[in-house]
Order: structure tokens, then C-alpha cells, then sequence
């Protein structure tokens, strides 16, 4: 848990993260956790995600001392209309929603533990790649059409499988290809190639990760760096075969360039679960696409990363409380 220490007098928190606040235990340990600890609790019961106005009517409404926040943006002008917050605890991995400049000015709290969701995401990316290789998905959508046409596709024992990041999700990512044999190459914008070569995989240029991956799933923050660093240009170096599966931010690919190369067969396929706007809706000639798997940002909502998430925040707020 990364937690800012500092003097903290919660009263009242208030819970803008969706997902949170539809979990009935996450609900009752936080409340459970308000009675032992002398605070309330404010729901957010919209069911949305809040734009900025409704952000702060929100925060301001309930009188907050802290909040649990989720993919909400959390602005500058959200942080100088909501003058009593003091912590920030977030429910997710990313920060790229937060502004952590203002946070650290106003000396707010931030309370946040990465990786907690990494196995969830890993898996998605699992399950796109072997029911693309595999030709699982092709396989039901022709059942389902009353053909029989038999064709498994190929392994990914035989795949080079190319992972573009390599924190917690790459890195996790990265060690179960590994177990299924593929060769992983993996890049990152630090040195890793220690870490890399502890799994059986290689650091490379990102250069030769695109040229010679089967598979090229990305898992970066979203920053100016990486917003927009995989679109025409990378297209024109991928393997015709290749599968691009973005689990990550919807900034760092050009999904439309990229979707329009699978329509045309220019690629293997497409999986993406971030998009530039969410929700997203699909343009008719993707959504009939045999080769574009597109799922509505579910990477890291299993039921387990979700509770582990929302127990994340809420350690965080009882860590600040009970800090000696």
C-alpha cells in the first residue's frame, strides 16, 4: 500500500467508484469499518460514473473528509470545490485519472496499492489470444449458424508472444505465456531485462517486439509517451498474422485504424477491452468482424479483483485513521 502519512480526521467518506458501491460486502465492510472507526458513509447511487459538475455537487453535498474514487476524474477543479478532503483512496490500479500535482499541493492523501487486479487482466488476455489462436471463437459463431467446420488453429506454445510493458500485469502476463511455452519478448521503457530473463523471456526493441510478435498485447500507463503508439505507423511493421489486444488505456491505440485493418485482413485479429470514450459503441462493420473481440472494459472485474481493489481502499483509509 503507498500511503502518504499525515495527521487525518475523517468523518464522513464519501464513494464516487461505481463498482464499489454495487458490491454489497465492500458496502458493508467499509460501513462496518465507519462504525469501529466513528465515520459515515455516502454513496454514490447514481449507478454512472460522475462527470466533473456532478463530482463535485457529490463531494461537496456530503460534506467529505475522504473519498474512494474510482475512474472519475479527479481535476484540479474538482480538488479546489471539495475543500474538506483530506485522503483519496483509489479503487483500481490507475492514477492517470487523478491529478497528483494538485494532490500533493493541497497535501491530500492519496492511498493506493498497485497490481491488485493484474491476475484479472492477465487472464482476459488469455482467454482473447486462445480463443483467437485456437479457433474457439470462429468455431461457436459457425456452430451457432448450424456449420461444421473443423479447424483448432495453432498453440500458443508455438507463438512468440510480444508484451509491451512489463509492470505488474506484463510481468504476471508474461510468466503464464511462459508456463504455456510460448517465447515471450517483452518491452518497457526501463531496464528489465534481469526480471525478463527470471521468467524465460527477453527485453527487445520495440521495433522487433512489432516485426516479429504473433501476439502483441499492451500493458502501459496512459501518458503522453505512450497515447497513440500503436496506430498506422506500427501497422505497417506487424506480422500479417498478428492478434493486438489492448487491455490497458484506450489512448494507446488508434482503435479505428487498427480495427479497419482487421475488417480488411491486413492483421490476425483485434481484442480490446479501453476505449477512447467509454461506453463505446461499435461501428457495424467491427461488430461484424470474425477477428475483432471487443469486451466492455472488464479486464480487472472478476469478483475477486474487485473485492481486492475495494479492500485496497479501504485498508487505506484504515491505515491513515490508525497510523500511530
Amino acid at each position: 500500500m503507498t500511503l502518504t502519512k499525515g495527521k487525518i480526521t475523517i468523518k464522513r467518506v464519501a464513494v464516487s467508484a461505481v463498482s464499489f458501491v454495487k458490491n454489497a460486502s465492500l458496502v458493508a465492510e467499509l460501513k462496518n469499518l465507519g462504525n469501529s472507526l466513528g465515520f459515515d458513509v455516502i454513496l454514490n447511487e447514481t449507478q454512472r460514473v460522475l462527470d466533473q459538475k456532478s463530482l463535485i455537487e457529490f463531494f461537496t453535498q456530503a460534506n467529505a473528509d475522504a473519498a474512494i474514487v474510482g475512474t472519475e476524474i479527479i481535476s484540479g477543479e474538482v480538488l479546489a470545490a471539495a475543500t474538506k478532503l483530506q485522503l483519496i483512496a483509489k479503487y483500481g490500479v490507475g492514477l492517470d485519472n487523478l491529478d497528483e500535482a494538485e494532490l500533493n499541493r493541497r497535501g491530500i492523501t492519496l492511498a493506493w496499492k498497485a497490481g491488485v487486479n493484474k491476475r484479472s487482466v492477465s487472464e482476459l488476455v488469455l482467454a482473447f489470444a486462445l480463443g483467437h489462436f485456437h479457433k474457439a471463437s470462429a468455431g461457436i459463431a459457425t456452430m451457432r449458424q448450424g456449420q461444421w467446420i473443423k479447424d483448432g488453429g495453432v498453440q500458443l506454445s508455438d507463438l512468440r508472444v510480444g508484451v509491451v510493458g512489463f509492470g505488474h500485469v506484463g510481468s504476471d502476463l508474461s510468466k503464464i505465456l511462459r508456463a504455456f511455452g510460448s517465447d515471450v519478448v517483452v518491452h518497457d521503457i526501463l531496464d528489465k531485462n534481469a526480471e525478463a530473463e527470471a521468467l524465460g523471456a527477453r527485453q527487445v526493441s520495440y521495433e522487433e517486439l512489432l516485426t516479429t510478435s504473433d501476439l502483441i498485447s499492451f500493458h502501459v500507463p496512459a501518458t503522453a509517451a505512450t497515447s497513440g503508439m500503436f496506430g498506422v505507423r506500427e501497422l505497417t511493421k506487424v506480422k500479417p498474422n498478428a492478434l493486438i489486444v489492448n487491455t490497458s488505456r484506450g489512448s494507446v491505440l488508434d482503435v479505428t485504424a487498427v480495427a479497419n485493418a482487421a475488417v480488411r485482413g491486413d492483421i490476425g485479429g483485434l481484442a480490446v477491452d479501453v476505449y477512447p470514450v467509454e461506453p463505446y459503441r461499435l461501428e457495424s462493420a467491427w461488430a461484424s468482424c470474425p477477428t475483432i473481440y471487443c469486451t466492455p472494459h472488464i479486464g480487472g472485474n472478476t469478483r475477486e479483483a474487485v473485492l481486492a481493489m475495494g479492500r485496497a481502499a479501504i485498508a487505506g483509509i484504515r491505515e491513515a485513521l490508525t497510523e500511530d
